[in-house]
């Protein structure tokens, strides 16, 4: 099950990087940024990094929503 996740969130974080660099409109982008972001905190999660998970999500991602 973990392999799965895994999985799943490294092609979430691959697609978001893809679509930072090639969307056009900003908000596209960011939107983009976000979901590498949060896979990246799925990541984290998975080795069982609590602290580093919740502070991608509340600095990263949030601050990227601001």
């Amino acid at each position: 099950m973990a392999i799965a996740v895994f999985f799943v969130a490294a092609v979430l974080a691959v697609l978001g990087g893809i679509g930072v660099v090639t969307c056009h409109q900003p908000i596209r982008s960011v939107l983009s940024l976000v979901v590498v972001m949060l896979a990246l905190s799925v990541e984290f999660l998975l080795l069982s990094a609590q602290f580093v998970f919740t502070v991608q999500i509340i600095v990263y991602a949030g601050a990227v929503m601001v």
